[in-house]
């Protein structure tokens, strides 16, 4: 195959070898089927709960009339405090809510004008909502109950009208809201009609109808804040805009006062109506249980159904289900629960009539008089007839045999229902990003726990739009286009400061460019790398550029939009599909202070070494990385798929520092040896948001054999450790200027740091149980044959070859598997033995095995990886142990040691190779990249003929690098001899041959036309080459200290790593010697709980470190169902809206300079959007291994 290359390609020879991409197999109708049962679940519930908390409101409303017998006259009062209870829940709800947010981020305090205004119109609401339902509605009739609160939107309706008279591009629904006022109205005159004619003299009457319009009315102030921004968007006064923008700004402390006003407002309200209505508030402590079983469980019902109902009805719009999870849903609640109340009623009046036989005849009123009014008080028996006869009472003032009653009654209703729909007929065109942020979504933090429906429909920001579209970066491409041999035009090859380019346009017009480095003139390694591709994309294409449009005059808000970039950080083995892009784009795109996001990452081989990593990585990422994301940040945003936001690399602290040369010895264990984990910890600092998407899925090459999974792991885990120490010991610092990063959560990670250090003496005393129950020794004899063997690797660490290190290391890997194997059966063994489960070692093995295994059921497309945890668990010795003791004992040596080129199966051994040139080095490089040109022209069948393109000109790979020996060797070449050096360092100016002539005469299938760098961009190269980029100088004798300093460093270390584990050894040696005196006894009891006789003694110090374990297995399982939930959210939200597959366009010639249109990731079926403004997306593949993507 590889002797294929070189041949040039034949018209006849159109077979093709596809390879099998792993991620193509996912079950898209297994997947459609769950989206559609979740948003028919969802939408239920929407409904569901929604009716329930309605229902539950309204009962209490009929409890507290004066006529209902379900509570007697004296107990009304707790019926209205429950009211009261409604009412104030959510204010409770939002001060807590706002007062952690005051002190876990920074606050404003607002202005004494725009404190006043929201201070005005908060009580105005509370007193109006206070005076409808508790002192108003008890007097009303259940239909004008149920419908009364739709009547809420009639100033809502008023302010649309008028904040459309300001935007002119809102007329289009100018004519619904005008007409929703003008129907709201008229259900307010239908009502004042029914009510007041009835009996013109009922002067109590009056006054409550009077009450219910005006409170309604001051409830319509609730959303005043929904229009007044929009109102002043438009108007050209500077003081309303200042007013708006103090109130975004201050919205914490404005929420913690208006939540207290609204607390204390609605109390007094309840405590003034009270007495003036000759009722008693002592008999709230003397409620008999019936009537308080009755009223906890409708206050119950009530509260919960609100809560659940406004969290579902959020889920609803970020899954994009606006229509049909939201509005439907919330419009149908108002109707059913019309229907759910009053049905009943004329069963129950049907049911008395035809229980007279006919023998006479009784209208509704006859029927009030003799069953309702004359009905026992008792409650005896079930407890539903008596709450329909409740509702009926509530009738029973009006006459439902009047045709004119019965007209009025509906008419009212109808039009407030009208109203409340063509009121909030915008939201079925809102366009709305995909887990579009609650803040974004609705005005106001919270809900209206009374009026559920009405709150949630007028809360919705009457002008959300998607106002920016942003430009795809996949788009789909006809495969055709490749089938037939083209003109290739003319590709640019350039001669540059650092070495050359090749610049490459693709059919579509964009372009690729490889950066060819000469090493001699250029700094190598992988970290330098990456700042010189960030300094040329961000620094000069991206910066430089904007910088000169700001200075030509052009908006500044533009610049500021356009500036929004994104960089895909790659390995080069890395494969995944453009939807798991576009998942990470989501969350950057939402969340402004989210500078990076990363994905699931799966590891892909055969072997033993990768099963073990495959449910490593699955626990890993289950577990602990949503636990991260959802209690604190995301520590680390693994190079091989990550995306970073371009304003987070350039902010202060953060690419300045990544450029920092090693100068001490951890310097090169911190910043080389986990360099992405580096550049979180910097992103971190500077108070960046690091995010886990776990729907959005790569697969990248892992380890097949135990050197090469050694040597990684010999990086990862000082550098972790470094990077996680040098966090712990800036929280103070991190806590005030991170908002994602508590110290609670610094603790968490401490915690987490010293059960990572403490896992090599925990290994042993796990092996020394096992020693004891087999063998049946003495506990502390166990413990020291336990300890002898890793001790004596310890010490031989620190004398053989890394080689030799890790042969011994397979070998004891393999004992300590059969002794694990042996430790498994132990477990199930001591359970058999003890005729209990109950036992705390029993319990937790129990409680950790049901955990991971409802984990794995919660990742369902994951779940064939519970297989291999039986290997993980016998190989935990070997991670936990031996690789802990390799990774700390070789900690100097800071070589790469992973990713090497190996010869073929059966190849002759490779001989020593005389120094390559520049052109040969370019020759290779230019054949594999054209060999994958003619593969991309025969695209693979990848779903919907989906072809990476950038939406810059810019995707810098750099070229694979074909030498036998490990890549990215640090400090400055220790460890690397003379003919290593000279293999890796090619000379770009060799004047043997010309690369460029060299390069020219390889191309057949196009031509390479050499140019030049602008005058501007040759300053930018040989300045940032002398600034950052210059070689280090060959300095043996500072490479001789930097080694001595490593060795140094990695005494100290280890001293104190394996000192903390020899004192918990210790401390736990020392406590069995003085056996029982210092032990925790607990009875022990059988599976029937009862009392064996026996007591089990437990080690204290060990059982409070497995509980501390267990806890924090804990958090990391309640933080991984939070996460699964906006998961399963955000994943729904993106099928429903991404393009639907396009049909193949006609044949396209290549067209040169020319971009196809981008596909828009908003929905197809949705409006246009306002706006033409579009963000750049810029694509940047950074690799380890310099492999040509």
């Amino acid at each position: 195959m590889e002797g294929d290359r070189d041949m040039p390609k034949r018209p006849w020879d159109t077979c093709r070898e596809v390879p099998v991409i792993e991620d193509e197999h996912t079950p898209w109708k297994l997947i459609k089927l769950l989206k559609l049962i979740s948003l028919c679940v969802v939408a239920v519930l929407v409904f569901g709960l929604a009716l329930c908390s309605k229902t539950s409101f309204l009962l209490l409303i009929t409890l507290s009339n004066e006529g209902t017998k379900t509570l007697p006259a004296d107990q009304k009062p707790v019926a209205l405090l429950c009211i009261g209870c409604s009412l104030i829940t959510s204010s409770v709800l939002l001060f807590l809510k706002s007062f952690w947010k005051a002190c876990y981020k920074t606050s404003k305090l607002p202005n004494k004008a725009t404190a006043a205004l929201v201070l005005f119109f908060e009580f105005l609401v509370s007193l109006g909502a206070a005076v409808l339902t508790i002192v108003a509605m008890p007097h009303l009739d259940i239909v004008t109950n149920v419908t009364i609160l739709n009547g809420v939107g009639v100033l809502s309706a008023l302010l649309q009208v008028v904040a459309q008279c300001t935007a002119k591009e809102r007329n289009r629904f100018l004519l619904p809201s005008i007409t929703a006022f003008i129907l709201i109205l008229l259900g307010y005159i239908l009502f004042l009609v029914l009510y007041i004619m009835k009996d013109p003299n009922d002067t109590k009457m009056a006054i409550w109808v009077g009450l219910a319009v005006g409170g309604s009315f001051l409830v319509s102030f609730n959303w005043w804040d929904n229009y007044f921004r929009l109102i002043s968007e438009n108007s050209g006064s500077v003081s309303l805009k200042m007013l708006c923008r103090d109130m975004t700004k201050c919205q914490n402390m404005l929420h913690i006062l208006s939540s207290l006003l609204r607390i204390v407002v609605t109390t007094c309200v309840l405590g003034a109506y009270v007495p003036l209505s000759k009722m008693d508030w002592d008999i709230v402590t003397s409620i008999p249980s019936r009537e308080t079983r009755i009223i906890a469980i409708i206050i119950g019902v009530q509260l919960i159904s609100s809560a659940l109902c406004h969290w579902f009805a959020v889920a609803a719009c970020k899954m994009h289900a606006l229509r049909r999870c939201f509005i439907l849903p919330l419009y149908l609640a108002s109707l059913a629960v019309m229907a759910l109340l009053i049905i009943p009623v004329i069963v129950y009046y049907q049911d008395y009539r035809i229980s007279l036989n006919g023998t006479e005849s009784v209208n509704f009123t006859g029927y009030c008089t003799e069953v309702v009014y004359a009905r026992n008080q008792s409650l005896n028996g079930n407890v539903f007839p008596h709450l329909v006869l409740d509702v009926t009472h509530t009738l029973c003032f009006l006459d439902m045999s009047s045709i004119t009653d019965i007209g009025l009654l509906s008419g009212s209703a109808v039009a407030w229902w009208l109203g409340l729909v063509l009121a909030t007929l915008h939201l079925w065109y809102l366009n709305v990003y995909r887990i579009q942020r609650t803040q974004d979504l609705f005005i106001r933090r919270l809900y209206e726990g009374t009026f559920i429906e009405q709150s949630l429909l007028f809360n919705t920001r009457f002008d959300i739009q998607t106002k920016d579209r942003m430009k795809s970066i996949f788009m789909n491409i006809d495969q055709n286009i490749f089938r037939k041999q083209q003109q290739i035009p003319d590709q640019k090859i350039i001669r540059t400061p650092y070495g050359g380019r090749l610049v490459v346009t693709m059919p579509h017009g964009n372009i690729i460019t490889i950066h060819f480095k000469d090493k001699e003139v250029i700094r190598h390694k992988k970290r330098w790398s990456q700042v010189m591709y960030l300094y040329y994309l961000l620094g000069w294409k991206l910066t430089s550029k904007y910088y000169g449009r700001w200075q030509r005059g052009e908006d500044e808000k533009e610049l500021q939009a356009e500036h929004n970039t994104y960089i895909l950080a790659l390995d080069g083995d890395t494969d995944f599909q453009p939807a798991a892009v576009m998942l990470l784009i989501d969350r950057l795109k939402m969340y402004p202070h989210v500078g990076a996001a990363c994905g699931r990452i799966h590891p892909t081989g055969s072997g033993p070494a990768v099963w073990f990593q495959k449910f490593e990585y699955a626990v890993s990422h289950w577990l602990q990385k949503t636990a991260e994301h959802v209690i604190g940040c995301v520590l680390c945003s693994p190079g091989c798929f990550s995306l970073f936001r371009a304003e987070a690399l350039m902010d202060d602290n953060v690419m300045k520092r990544y450029s920092t040369k090693s100068m001490e010895a951890s310097h090169y264990i911190q910043y080389d040896q986990g360099e992405d984990r580096w550049l979180c910890t910097l992103l971190l600092k500077q108070g960046w948001r690091v995010e886990y998407n776990a729907a959005s899925d790569a697969y990248t090459n892992a380890p097949e054999d135990f050197k090469e999974l050694y040597n990684q792991r010999r990086r990862w885990g000082p550098s972790t450790m470094a990077n996680v120490v040098d966090l712990l010991g800036a929280t103070s610092l991190i806590s005030k200027r991170n908002r994602s990063i508590s110290k609670l959560f610094m603790f968490y990670q401490l915690f987490a740091l010293a059960s990572a250090i403490l896992a090599p003496a925990t290994i042993c005393l796990l092996i020394a149980g096992c020693l004891t129950f087999i063998f049946n020794i003495n506990v502390s004899s166990a413990l020291v044959l336990s300890v002898i063997p890793p001790a004596i690797y310890l010490g031989l660490c620190f004398k053989l070859k890394t080689d030799t290190q890790i042969i011994i290391a397979e070998v004891m890997s393999v004992i300590y598997a059969f002794l694990m194997l042996v430790v498994s059966m132990t477990i199930i063994g001591s359970m058999v033995k003890d005729k209990t489960i109950l036992t705390p070692y029993s319990i937790f093995v129990v409680s950790m095995a049901i955990i991971y295994i409802i984990t794995a059921i919660m990742h369902p497309q994951e779940f064939p990886l519970v297989f291999y945890s039986f290997l993980y668990i016998i190989c935990i010795p070997s991670a936990y142990l031996l690789l802990t003791i390799y990774s700390m004992v070789n900690m100097n040596n800071v070589s790469w040691g992973t990713r090497e080129t190996k010869p073929a199966a059966g190849a002759a051994p490779p001989t020593t190779t005389k120094p390559q040139t520049t052109a040969q080095k370019a020759k290779s490089t230019f054949a594999r990249f054209f060999s994958w040109a003619k593969c991309c022209k025969k695209s693979s069948h990848r779903t919907n003929g989906e072809q990476l393109t950038v939406s810059q000109d810019n995707l810098v790979p750099e070229p694979t690098q074909p030498e036998p020996h490990p890549q990215n060797t640090i400090v400055e070449d220790i460890k690397i001899t003379e003919e290593e050096q000279r293999q890796e360092e090619p000379s770009f100016d060799d004047p043997a041959q010309c690369w460029v002539t060299d390069l020219q005469t390889l191309s057949d299938d196009m031509h390479l036309q050499e140019d030049t760098l602008s005058q501007e961009e040759e300053a930018f190269w040989k300045e940032l080459q002398e600034k950052y980029l210059k070689p280090l100088p060959d300095d043996k004798e500072r490479q001789k200290k930097i080694a001595s300093d490593l060795r140094e460093l990695r005494n100290k270390i280890n001293f104190a790593f394996f000192a903390l584990n020899a004192m918990w050894l210790v401390a736990t040696f020392t406590l069995q010697l003085f056996n029982m005196s210092l032990y925790i006894q607990i009875p022990k009891v059988d599976l029937q709980l009862q009392y064996t006789g026996e007591n089990i003694v437990i080690d204290p110090i060990a059982f409070m470190f497995i509980l501390g374990f267990a806890m924090s297995i804990v958090i990391q399982f309640l933080a991984m169902l939070y996460h699964r939930i906006y998961t399963l959210i955000h994943y729904i939200a993106f099928m429903d809206t991404e393009p639907r597959e396009s049909k193949p366009e006609s044949q396209e010639s290549y067209l040169p300079g020319k971009k196809v249109k981008s596909v828009s990731n908003s929905n197809p079926d949705s409006e246009p959007e306002d706006s033409d403004d579009e963000k750049p997306v810029m694509l940047y593949r950074c690799h380890g291994i310099g492999t040509l993507v």
